[in-house]
């Protein structure tokens, strides 16, 4: 007879055996062996998984493997943060920030979300509502505004901020008018307060991107006269040179904002400034001038940064 393909007689004459059987301990010692060589491939398995995908994993470096900490530089500090710093640091003054990617529905707003004195940020839905009314056959860039033509007093208005060219459209186009077409783009405008909040001019510079609001050719034209404008010291100043930016700048009594499209070719993104200081009007703006900057900076390293 044989037990499992062996004699009996050289399983009897083996350690534990007693009559051809096992001793309770022998059996004991057994049970305890196949348990562990039972376990023993799951846990070879699951080590040398672990060895995969600790080197596999892009999150490893080099310093991790020798038991360094990756420098802090290598994690820069999130938008929220840096965004909230800057505001922070900002004393008396108020402020108010605005971004948004022009291919999405959100826009992330940060410190006061009221209305500001938009000064001549607001040109910029005065040109989409004028242009708005050429292609409905309402009016016409030829016809005479003044001494020139609307085409000469809408870039006069956006590129050079002229106030008299802005009356004149206005005036043309009509307050009511003015106040209906910005309800018709989702944002609440009456020209003579002339008050806006940073989203709403986000919403205007999206609108504008991505041509909800104007037709290719008028879109072109408008964003051209956004660019190499009378004042280039704000957002254009803080951002790189990779950067392309469009944008309209507002500055009256105390009240200095910008209002910019940011693109690197791959992504776009509206980012609106406001900033308020409530000291003497007369007040050198150096601070407010470099809050907007540092925002600037700080979007532009989050969102798009170099080798995007």
């Amino acid at each position: 007879m044989h037990l499992r393909g062996r004699p009996v007689d050289r399983m009897s004459a083996a350690p534990g055996y007693q009559n051809g059987r096992r001793s309770a301990a022998a059996l004991r010692r057994r049970r305890i062996l196949l348990r562990t060589l039972a376990v023993l491939p799951v846990l070879v398995v699951a080590g040398l998984l672990l060895v995969h995908f600790a080197a596999t994993d892009p999150r490893t470096t080099s310093d991790d493997a020798q038991g360094r900490q990756p420098p802090a530089a290598a994690a820069p500090a999130s938008l929220d943060d840096r965004i909230a710093a800057i505001i922070a640091d900002a004393g008396d003054c108020r402020v108010a920030v605005a971004v948004a990617d022009v291919s999405g529905d959100v826009v992330e707003t940060y410190g006061d979300d009221s209305r500001f004195f938009a000064a001549s940020t607001a040109k910029i839905i005065t040109a989409a509502a004028y242009y708005h009314l050429v292609e409905g056959g309402q009016l016409r860039l030829d016809e005479q505004l003044g001494d020139f033509d609307a085409a000469f007093q809408l870039q006069a208005m956006i590129n050079d901020s002229n106030n008299d060219a802005w009356l004149l459209l206005m005036q043309r186009i009509g307050y009511p008018e003015l106040i209906d077409y910005a309800a018709s783009i989702g944002i609440t405008y009456d020209p003579e307060e002339n008050l806006l909040t940073a989203t709403d001019l986000a919403v205007v510079l999206r609108g504008l991107d991505n041509g909800v609001l104007l037709d290719a050719e008028d879109t072109a034209q408008l964003l051209g006269f956004m660019q190499d404008t009378n004042n280039e010291d704000l957002i254009p100043a803080a951002s790189r040179a990779d950067i392309t930016v469009h944008h309209k700048y507002g500055e009256v009594e105390g009240n200095l904002h910008d209002a910019a499209l940011l693109s690197d070719g791959t992504a776009t993104f509206a980012l609106v400034v406001l900033t308020e200081d409530p000291r003497d009007p007369a007040t050198d703006d150096v601070d407010q001038i470099q809050l907007i900057r540092s925002v600037t900076q700080a979007v532009e390293d989050t969102l798009l940064p170099t080798g995007r």
